[in-house]
């Protein structure tokens, strides 16, 4: 009788063969669901250490100062947009992308300056303004080629092989953003170098280096793949006009 209690008390409690079974099963379960989500944690965590090392060591070298390019006998020199102020005159980030350009183009380190930035709507012009900066630090109209269509890095690099057709450029830019421009034109097939643009410390910096984290991830991939641009549109012949743009 006692033993019928105490083994009826056993199964109350969960303790017989089939309850230590199941309290396996569970915690085995409970085990691999942790792991799970760990591995998908980890996933993107791994894409974006990856994608920014590549970036970074595929590139480094490539950067250089004006004064070693002064033969390098490019198409052009790309200048990626940033924003335009409401006056219609480059802001502060930009203007020094703007002069560095320029000042390769005076070099003789390229024949032709592109200016690739955002032209979404009639109010918003980067490109025109870009152009008009150039020109008023010296550079002949005719050199200046607009790129209306630069609405991100990786389309701007497209454009710069499949829109104007150029073999060999130099990329001027913020340092922060230089590397990934790099990677994703010499990805795209096109011989090229960079030159930093930075003149001073930028507003916001902390927040433009937290962001260009993920935008190397994002172009890294897209690179990769040569993920097509929509509006890669009609050539662009670097032999006539840049009025022409």
């Amino acid at each position: 009788m006692a033993f019928g209690h105490a083994r009826a008390r056993w199964y109350d409690a969960g303790f017989d063969g089939r309850g230590r079974v199941a309290k396996r099963a569970k915690h085995r379960f409970s085990r691999c669901l942790l792991g799970l989500l760990l591995a998908c944690a980890l996933v993107p965590v791994a894409a974006v250490v990856v994608a920014n090392a590549a970036t970074l060591l595929t590139t480094r070298d490539d950067v250089h100062v004006i004064a070693d390019l002064e033969d390098y006998g490019a198409d052009a020199v790309v200048v990626l947009g940033a924003s335009v102020l409401p006056d219609g005159t480059p802001s502060d980030i930009l203007k020094d992308r703007l002069e560095t350009a320029v000042a390769l183009y005076q070099a003789g380190a390229a024949r032709a300056i592109i200016v690739s930035g955002d032209n979404r709507t009639s109010h918003y012009n980067e490109s025109e303004a870009m152009k008009r900066y150039c020109v008023e630090l010296g550079v002949p109209s005719d050199d200046v080629y607009e790129d209306h269509a630069g609405y991100s890095t990786y389309e701007s690099m497209y454009r710069v092989k499949q829109v104007f057709g150029c073999k060999r450029v130099i990329v001027t830019t913020q340092a922060y953003h230089l590397y990934r421009a790099l990677f994703a034109v010499q990805g795209l097939g096109v011989e090229a170098c960079g030159v930093a643009s930075d003149q001073g410390v930028y507003d916001n910096q902390d927040l433009y280096s937290l962001r260009e984290a993920a935008a190397r991830t994002k172009d890294f991939f897209q690179t990769i793949f040569r993920v097509p641009v929509e509006a890669a549109g009609d050539a662009v012949d670097l032999a006539r006009s840049g009025d022409l743009t």
